[in-house]
């Protein structure tokens, strides 16, 4: 794949596609982590005299935070030291014109790339190739960066569709986050630990598969719905609130298939010992006791301290540590006992950790815990990395490398 450093790019127009998308409230941009986190590329790109056109996109269609780019613009203005101008467009005439008049070292925002159709659905590279989006800037454009590590298991023109019209780098971002997932995924050093929580259950049981089956794992620990599907696949009742709970979010047809992996690897996934209900404050039940009585009435929103400490013990000991999710709703805080206990773990812990999601994130900033030796800014990509998924980025960082290799 090429590098930044493989180009000089001074004088030349440069599409840098981040992911600034970022958590909004009453429409305001409540956290700078994931422009904090492209800062370095685009840094680097400025002070290489290059003319700096940056995509990005935020949220979906008709969802609450699906804003204007005129915030990020600001942003990331003010961490640059220096004017990002925003432009109400994306790739008509008004976003020509401008690209085609900025000057060396001049940053460029384009509007929400999803306000175009072609930007919300997935295609392949030779279709995303043919859209209008593409076809309008590649004239423009020398060079292309992608640092949007976070969006690399997606298909789209502006994350793949210039891979075989332009050469395409890897930002310090992108290279970073591979360069650690890498590490993580292909080391020989053991114990192994995969921390599997959150609610995107069905991405969490790929990962379990694909690490198990390949000997990438040594023990899996799961918290959050991750580890309420385990722990029915076990053979545990939950309670009648909670099962409702569960169908209605279409998770007890993932069931079987948790039954599958235990079936296959039992001895290596934990799952808790014990829970903690809201009865109108926090309690604690043990999966065996009298008190399981709770779980019909009572919403599960946490793992219990017992099973903090279980899981403790084993990270402490841990070389290798993958976590992606919280343990239970670490929004509330009575209720984030076991994300900050398990995450307090993993950086107090000697191994080499990679921890990853929006949420996990979000509870990592919150408590202010430290240690950590890699937080990513991936959740659903980082959960594609470790299922042993192709990312449609990173294939496009291999198409463009050898179309463009001989010609650099």
């Amino acid at each position: 794949m090429f590098r930044l450093t493989d180009f000089n790019f001074h004088g030349k127009t440069v599409f840098l596609r981040a992911d600034l998308n970022s958590p909004v409230e009453d429409g305001k941009i409540t956290s700078d982590a994931r422009f904090r986190a492209v800062l370095p590329t685009v840094r680097y790109l400025v002070e290489e005299g290059a003319k700096v056109v940056i995509g990005t996109h935020q949220s979906r269609p008709y969802k609450g935070d699906y804003i204007t780019t005129e915030q990020h613009a600001e942003i990331l203005g003010e961490l640059l030291g220096q004017d990002v101008e925003y432009v109400e467009d994306i790739f008509g005439k008004l976003a020509r014109d401008r690209i085609r008049s900025l000057k060396p070292g001049e940053v460029l925002m384009l509007e929400n790339l999803r306000f175009s159709a072609e930007e919300v659905f997935y295609k392949p590279l030779e279709e995303c190739e043919k859209t209008f989006f593409v076809r309008k800037l590649s004239p423009l454009i020398d060079y292309v960066v992608n640092d949007a590590f976070a969006s690399s298991h997606r298909s789209q023109p502006s994350l793949v569709g210039f891979a075989r019209l332009k050469p395409m780098a890897m930002g310090y971002l992108m290279e970073t986050e591979l360069d650690a997932l890498g590490k993580a995924y292909e080391s020989d050093e053991r114990p192994r630990v995969y921390v599997l929580g959150g609610a995107k259950v069905d991405d969490s049981l790929r990962v379990a598969e694909n690490v198990l089956r390949k000997g990438k794992a040594d023990l899996i620990l799961t918290g959050g719905l991750v580890g309420h599907v385990f722990t029915l696949a076990k053979g545990f009742n939950l309670g009648d609130v909670n099962l409702e709970f569960m169908e209605r979010k279409g998770l007890l047809e993932l069931v079987d298939w948790a039954e599958r992996i235990l079936d296959e690897f039992y001895p290596y996934v934990r799952t808790p010992v014990d829970f903690a209900v809201d009865a109108g404050e926090r309690i604690e039940v043990d999966l065996l006791s009298d008190e399981k009585w709770l779980f019909d009435r009572y919403p599960i929103l946490d793992i219990g301290s017992r099973t903090v400490e279980k899981y403790r013990e084993i990270l402490l000991k841990a070389k290798i540590i993958v976590a992606n999710g919280p343990m239970g709703v670490f929004e509330r805080e009575e209720f984030a006992v076991g994300t900050v206990g398990v995450f307090r773990a993993i950086a107090e812990s000697p191994a080499f950790s990679v921890v990853g999601g929006g949420h996990s994130i979000a509870s990592i900033y919150r408590y202010g815990i430290t240690g950590i030796s890699h937080v990513s800014t991936g959740g659903g990509a980082m959960l594609s990395f470790f299922a042993g998924e192709k990312l449609p980025v990173l294939e496009a960082f291999r198409t463009s490398y050898e179309k463009f290799k001989e010609k650099i």
